[in-house]
């Protein structure tokens, strides 16, 4: 097989002159490659076509209007959804050097007529050949595609977005899936060896993205070989879904010719080429055939903003491209300041980062580019040759500085824009005012923002922020807000992706608006919540989001079901997320007076049962006890109100004095009254001791111990008659006992800190030596701190000595 050069010149001698009929012109393209956006746009101009195809789902004419709009800015991506099932969408991206984006634009700024021509969205995400190909075992579409499989994949080759025959339905984090087709050969393998090439993606960036021809070669006599070419290639490698697709390409052709078009020009994947051609159609019968009786579902297109590393075959984008931004270099720069003008960019990217790059390295690195080039005998500079130049010349051989320079300007951080006017779903519209009203910039790259609520418009951003959460929209993911311990600090990492745009579609069946929807989508998960921990945690969740009333459908439902729940653990899971929507509605301004006093009937609850729920239990049902015992505690004592710890800690007393109950549940139970004040130090180490008696089995033992033990070790550290009970509990072991305990043990001490462990094993030397540690005085001067805790407990909002007068 000849490569594409050599085909051309044959094609140049023997392409006939079409005259006297219609003409009819394929421009076989890479998809989202400036090479071949540069020869469409050529060829456009030397055809002066009336129409213009473009391949595509034919849904996609109704975008055609709006893609003149000077604000629709790339990349951006044609969405095609099912109305009723919006998780079933598929993205087509558009970049400034796709050649269908070309080929568009050019056909809007000349007056000419577009169509799309491709298999019907309506069919594809209707669902039956998402079965078939489920079948056939092997993806094709869904963008899990090696770098040669690009070359010339199909523009839906990439993104589908979510159908219910695949994973679970995406919340926060970007799923893919949907389009399922068996995954061809690649075409661009056998001709890149057949030109002598290895690395096919190299052979079709010397033959096609970076080839510069003169003015007086004609760019159709360039497809006309590539298309021949290609023909050769395609014959072993056709895949199960393209004779539809072709067919129904072939159809939208067919009609146009009817009409009495004389001349077309159709844009479609070099692979699909051959079969496009008139004088290369099969019978209209075998078309029809695979036409006809398809599945429909109702759907319907809009733009969205799409990014640049959503176009790299990095993200999974079967039809993408390595350099997203190389290219939309090569395709905006002139030719001749193509490597000069790059350098300088990386210059300045490196300089941002405060690693030196001066001008003088930036001239070296751009003439070893070329010559790097010229050595290699390539056509002129590509990818290659760049960056083994800046790793010479600018980074010193280290390729760390090159990770930046690939993010940031080899893949781009562009993210696109689409006009107000894009026809779109009322919930989107909303949210767009929403954030354009709190000054919330969209970007691709994650942007961390800190939000005070104590001001109304700060707070503000995190209602609308927990409000996107609960409506599974993850633009934004709370993440820690450094040094702060106060409730009146958020930080929020926003990073916004192109599927978030269907997360938004399949949002607004539940409302036109972000806080309907947001309510609405509450009051379902309360419906559908499957326990009690559910429905606590998303009744605070509802409080973050200032949803009144879905706050209130979730705490109906909540009321509802604590009445007819047995299970005391299943309850104790919900105190802690309950308290803490009862301690910090305040921030917020939100009426709690129901929350507050379901707490209370679960807390009542909860201490009666409590001591039952804990007999009984081996090791694993222990500790889940004791987690769900440690969660209440920490929302009871954060509340501190009497109705709630007063039963509480009854109920902690009970279980443990009780030695029916496990001793991981008992020791905890004893150490949280302990920190609390109900039980002196002396109590504690005689239940320590008799809890280490001989009579006691050692792993029972060890496990109250490790319950007990939980926490500070403060505990041990002031005062040696714990710490030597438990030493002298160890000595006394036998070697086989002993063998068994120290893992135990082992693993109750590693929870300290190295500096606690330090001090403890300072202790166990001197009680060994049987030397007395006398504790040092702390010296303080009671009468001089007085002003300093008046004003702390002032700031901490605490009753002062003032107010007991």
């Amino acid at each position: 097989m000849p490569p594409v050069e050599q085909v051309s010149q044959v094609a140049a001698a023997e392409q006939p002159e079409q005259v006297g009929g219609p003409r009819v012109e394929v421009l076989g393209v890479r998809h989202h490659g400036p090479g071949s956006a540069r020869s469409v746009l050529r060829a456009l101009d030397e055809l002066g076509p009336e129409l213009v195809v473009i391949e595509g789902p034919p849904e996609l004419d109704d975008l055609v209007a709006t893609a003149a709009d000077p604000d629709l800015v790339p990349p951006v991506a044609a969405l095609v959804y099912a109305v009723d099932q919006p998780r079933r969408a598929v993205f087509y991206p558009f970049a400034v050097f796709s050649p269908e984006w070309v080929a568009l634009r050019w056909a809007l700024e000349h007056g000419v007529e577009v169509r799309f021509a491709d298999l019907p969205a309506t069919h594809l995400l209707a669902g039956d050949h998402l079965d078939r190909g489920r079948d056939d075992g092997v993806d094709h579409d869904s963008g899990d595609h090696d770098a040669e499989d690009d070359d010339a994949d199909d523009h839906d080759a990439g993104d589908h977005d979510a159908d219910d025959h695949d994973a679970e339905p995406r919340r926060g984090r970007p799923g893919r899936a949907a389009g399922v087709a068996l995954r061809r050969s690649d075409p661009i393998a056998a001709l890149a060896e057949a030109a002598g090439y290895d690395d096919p993606e190299r052979w079709w960036e010397d033959a096609v993205e970076q080839r510069r021809t003169g003015a007086e070669t004609s760019a159709l006599t360039h497809f006309a070989a590539l298309r021949e070419a290609m023909a050769g290639a395609r014959d072993q490698l056709a895949d199960d879904d393209d004779p539809r697709r072709e067919a129904f390409m072939r159809r939208t052709l067919r009609a146009e010719l009817k009409a009495g078009r004389s001349r077309i020009a159709v844009v479609c994947g070099a692979f699909h080429a051959p079969v496009l051609d008139p004088a290369a159609f099969p019978p209209v019968a075998r078309d029809t055939a695979l036409t006809v009786r398809q599945p429909r579902i109702k759907v319907r297109a809009t733009w969205v903003p799409w990014s640049a590393a959503r176009l790299g075959y990095a993200s999974g984008y079967g039809a993408g491209v390595r350099s997203p931004g190389w290219y939309r270099h090569l395709f905006t720069t002139p030719d001749d300041a193509v490597v000069a003008s790059w350098f300088v960019r990386v210059g300045r990217a490196l300089r941002e980062q405060q690693l030196d790059t001066s001008v003088a390295s930036v001239v070296e690195a751009t003439r070893l580019a070329g010559a790097l080039a010229a050595v290699r005998g390539r056509p002129s500079v590509g990818l290659t040759e760049l960056e083994d130049a800046a790793r010479t010349v600018l980074t010193e051989g280290s390729d760390l500085p090159l990770r930046l320079i690939d993010r940031t300007l080899v893949v781009g951080e562009e993210l696109g824009r689409v006009p107000d006017s894009t026809p779109t779903v009322p919930l989107a519209a909303d949210l767009a005012a929403t954030q354009r009203r709190l000054r919330l910039p969209v970007t691709a790259e994650p942007r961390t923002i800190e939000i005070d609520l104590r001001r109304e418009s700060q707070l503000a951003r995190s209602v609308l922020l927990h409000r996107l959460d609960l409506l599974g929209i993850g633009w934004g993911r709370e993440v820690d807000a450094g040094r702060s311990t106060g409730t009146f600090k958020e930080a929020w990492e926003l990073a916004w992706s192109p599927e978030l745009a269907v997360a938004v579609i399949e949002a607004s069946l539940y409302g036109t608006t972000v806080p309907d929807a947001a309510a609405a989508r509450a009051a379902e998960l309360a419906r559908d919540a499957s326990d009690l921990t559910a429905l606590g945690v998303l009744i605070e969740r509802c409080l973050l989001a200032d949803l009144p009333d879905g706050l209130r459908a979730a705490v109906a439902v909540l009321a509802e079901r604590t009445a007819r729940q047995h299970d005391t653990l299943a309850l104790l899971r919900t105190v802690e997320p309950l308290s803490r929507t009862c301690r910090y509605g305040d921030v917020r301004g939100v009426d709690l007076g129901e929350v507050s006093a379901v707490l209370e009937t679960v807390v009542v609850r909860v201490a009666v049962g409590l001591r039952a729920a804990c007999v009984g239990l081996d090791d694993d049902g222990a500790q889940t006890a004791r987690t769900a015992v440690e969660s209440a505690d920490r929302g009871i004592t954060l509340l501190d109100r009497p109705a709630l710890t007063g039963p509480w800690r009854q109920a902690l007393a009970a279980v443990a004095a009780d030695d029916r109950v496990h001793g991981s549940v008992s020791g905890r139970a004893t150490r949280l009254l302990l920190d609390a004040g109900l039980v002196d130090r002396d109590t504690a180490a005689r239940r320590l001791a008799r809890r280490l008696s001989t009579g006691t089995p050692a792993p029972a033992a060890a496990a109250w111990l490790d319950g007990f033990l939980t926490g500070e070790a403060m505990l041990l550290i002031h005062g040696d008659d714990l710490l030597a009970t438990i030493d002298g509990w160890l000595a006394a072991a036998p070697e086989p006992v002993f063998e068994d305990l120290l893992p135990l043990v082992r693993r109750t001490f590693a929870r300290f800190e190295p500096g606690e462990r330090r001090l403890l094993g300072e202790r166990l030397r001197r009680i060994g030596t049987g030397e007395r540690v006398v504790e040092a005085s702390l010296g303080l001067d009671l009468a001089l701190a007085a002003p300093a805790l008046a004003t702390v407990t002032r700031l901490l909002g605490l009753p002062g000595p003032e107010d007991d007068r």
